[in-house]
This record gives structure tokens, sequence and C-alpha cells, in this order.
């Protein structure tokens, strides 16, 4: 076999102008040059299957990337080749009639080949190569039969050899437009995995597929984040809306009025645990409690996953912005409650900005998730407190705000509103008087630390 010649030019960067072959000739070494070329190239042409025999057996020594190609699909690769070679070699012969058939050939190959993964590289080689080899045909030819027109072939090399790099680069074109189709089509249904995911549609069965596409576990522990903030970043942008802390795996994804962020969590010691029930404090009035009433606490309390807990401390937001963040799922089928969890602990966020963990901010949770109820239980407890002028109202609200911030302590809810513990005990008695609760009672201080909670996150 002849040796293949490497080929002279530089690796193209993008397509090359066209330089389609002359139709004139100045010089009648010129024309007679073009007759030796046609003269050898319609020798080319009956030999075809031969050169593509030695051409994919080239391939297969010397481009790493075709070898498994030809190995996976030999009779499908001859065919390529042969079917280009036929074009390209009668283009030599006459430009007019196979010019654009071969480009349709170059173009598909460059699709072909991009949307099988293999490297531009490899195939811009694969055709330098098959250039060198017709180029070498077109001299031994000429010089076995007609050893005295050998030096007219000098004339018509540097058209051949734009031959070459005409068709490189549009290979180079096609396999580029094909790459960023495939890319926007593999982005495109990331994006819309994710959002089933996040919607809660996916079906089971497509959830291996879901894992390996986007990189996920199948049966890994999750939360999803959403966060609002003031200036949200475009729709479908790949920019998140916040920094998480070092090593935090999340896949963002824009929502409707939210960004949401699917955490992948670690299989370490913070899973949440149930802890007691907690218990409210003894009977008696506000007076005799020398601390001040004790509000009773919600019982099966949960204490929130540490790690969760660490990233809420870590993760930095835009000033006014709004975090939820979910308790754990288990899972990629649970990822679409966990959003929906998010969403709860974003509603609970305070208006002028702040983060939410779900599992630590149960109560307001409760309240947002049914905002006719919150806002009717506010209603009935806190009703009789709009009979007194707006400023005296305000007071008793925050004190009794003040008052369960502090556990129930007296002490520190005079230190939080900067004064005495028996101001605070005279307007919580004030409050027990105009409203018929009993602070002490475990049922009223639950009924009274959710209205504060409803009046809060509801008002407006």
């Amino acid at each position: 076999m002849p040796q293949v010649v490497r080929s002279r030019v530089r690796a193209l960067h993008g397509p090359p102008p066209v330089a389609p072959m002359p139709r004139r000739f100045r010089s009648l070494a010129d024309r007679e040059a073009v007759a030796v070329l046609h003269r050898a190239a319609r020798v080319l042409m009956e030999a075809l299957p031969e050169l593509t025999d030695r051409l994919v057996e080239a391939l297969h020594e010397q481009e790493p990337a075709y070898r498994s190609a030809i190995e996976a699909d030999a009779a499908e690769i001859w065919q390529e080749v042969h079917h280009s070679l036929r074009h390209n070699v009668g283009s030599l012969i006459q430009p007019r009639e196979f010019r654009e058939a071969a480009h349709r050939t170059s173009r598909r190959i460059g699709e072909v080949r991009a949307e099988q993964g293999l490297p531009l590289d490899a195939v811009l080689h694969a055709f330098r190569m098959g250039g060198a080899m017709v180029w070498q045909d077109l001299v031994d030819d000429t010089a076995r039969r007609h050893p005295e027109d050998i030096r007219l072939l000098v004339h018509v090399a540097a058209d051949v050899w734009n031959f070459v790099d005409e068709h490189c680069g549009v290979v180079a074109d096609a396999y580029r437009q094909t790459e960023r189709k495939l890319a926007w089509r593999r982005e495109n249904r990331q994006r819309l995995m994710t959002a089933a995911l996040l919607d809660g549609t996916a079906q089971i069965a497509e959830l291996p597929d879901a894992a390996a596409m986007l990189g996920l576990p199948e049966h890994g522990r999750y939360a999803v984040l959403a966060v609002s903030t003031a200036r949200r970043a475009p729709h479908g942008t790949a920019q998140p809306p916040m920094t998480l802390p070092a090593g935090t795996d999340a896949l963002w994804h824009p929502g409707p009025d939210a960004e949401f962020a699917i955490l992948t969590l670690s299989r370490g010691e913070g899973a949440a645990e149930p802890v007691a029930p907690l218990t409210g404090a003894g009977t008696g009035s506000a007076a005799d409690q020398g601390g001040g009433p004790q509000p009773g606490g919600p019982a099966g309390a949960v204490d929130g996953d540490a790690e969760l807990a660490a990233l809420a401390a870590g993760l930095s937001a835009p000033p006014g912005s709004r975090v939820g963040i979910s308790s754990v799922v288990e899972g990629l089928a649970a990822v679409g409650d966990a959003r929906r969890l998010a969403e709860t602990a974003l509603r609970a966020c305070p208006a002028g900005g702040g983060v939410v963990l779900l599992d630590e901010q149960l109560p307001a949770a409760l309240v947002v998730s049914s905002p006719g109820l919150g806002s009717a239980l506010a209603a009935r407890v806190l009703g009789p407190l709009d009979r007194l002028d707006p400023a005296d109202r305000d007071v008793i609200i925050e004190t009794l705000t003040a008052w369960f911030d502090s556990d129930g302590s007296a002490q520190r809810a005079g230190a939080r509103l900067y004064c005495h513990r028996n101001t605070v005990l005279n307007r919580l008695r004030r409050f027990e008087q105009l409203t018929g609760r009993c602070l002490t009672r475990p049922s009223d201080a639950v009924e009274v630390s959710l209205a504060l909670t409803a009046r809060r996150l509801l008002a407006g």
C-alpha cells in the first residue's frame, strides 16, 4: 500500500473561504496539467473499491477514534468512505456536476460523526488522510503510466489541496452546528426532567434515566431550596441566585416565582430523629408565675437535619432574599414533595428576607399552608384587641411576641422591650382579660402563638 502522506495544512478553526476549482487557465502548461489530472482521476474512479479498502485500513491503523467505529460497523464506515471518495474524485474531473453532491456528503459525514461523539480532530484527520491518499495515487499513477507528465501535476497541486481544505471546512461547520443542536437538546431534556422531578410528575420508570442524565443518585437523600429575590435572574439562566457553602451539590432550576435547587445530601449522622414530646408549664395565673407564664410546646417535635442547618448558616444570598428549605426526603421520586415543602417554608419567611428551615418552623408552616384558617384563628384570638387604640394594641402584641420569643420569661421579655418585668406581666394580664385566654393553659398558649404567627405572616 502506498505510504499515506500527512496533510501539510494546519488544523482548521472554522470553515475556510470556498476555493472553487479554476475554470479558466491562462497558460498551455495549466491546460495540460488539468488534462493530466483528469486522466489520472479517471483511473482512480475505476479503482475506487481498492482505494476505499486501503483508506479504511489506514484509518483503522492510524486513527484510534475511528478504530472502534470500524470494529463496531465496518460495512457502514466502508460505504461512507466509498461514497465520499466517489464524489470528491468525481469533483476533480467534473467540478460543476459533482461539487454540490460532494458538499452534501461531507456535511452529512460531519453531522453523523458529531451525533456519534467522534472527535472533530479525528474526522478532519480522516479527510486529510483521504486527500493525501488520493493525491499520492494521482502522482503514482502518472509516474507509472506517463512519467514525462509528472512535472505538470505541480501546476494543480494547490488546487487539489485547496479542495481538501474546502471540504474540511464543510465538515467542521456541519459538525459544530450539529454539536450545538445536540447540546441544546441535551440541556433542554435536562431542564424538562428537572422540572418533572420538582413538579412530581416524573414517572417511576423514568427515574433511572433521570438519575443518569442529571448525575443524581436515584435513592439518595434530598432536600429542595426555594429562593425569591427582589431582582430575579433572567428565566433559564444557569447562574444561581445565591452562593451555597463549598461542597454543596445543587441542581438549580428556575420557576415562575422562585428559583429552586435540588440539594443532594450525604448519609452521615445528620438525619432527623424524633425527640421526646415537650410539655407545657404548670397551671396558675400569669401573676403567680415567678418568671411569667410558660407557653406550651408542640408534641412530637423533630430535630432539624444537621447538614441542612449548616447549609442554612453558610449560604450567602442578596439582601432581602427570602429562602425556604424543605425537610429531608428519600429518593428522586420524593423530590416533588420536597419542592412543595420548600415553597411552604418560603411562604413562612419574613417579608423583609431571611432563611426558614421547614423543620424548625413547623407551626408557621401550618399557618401558611392554610391561610384562610390562619386568618380566622388570628381574628378569633386577637380580634378583641382591635377595639383598642392602635398604639395600645400594638404594644400588647409586641409584648406577647417578645414573651413567646423569650420562652415565657417576663424578665427576658422586659430586657428585650426595655421595660420592667412587672410591666410585661401587667400587659399579659390585660391581654388575658380582654380576650378571655389564659397564657398558662397549654391549649390557649398554642392558639395565641399560632394567631401571632398568622398575623405576622398573613397581614395584608
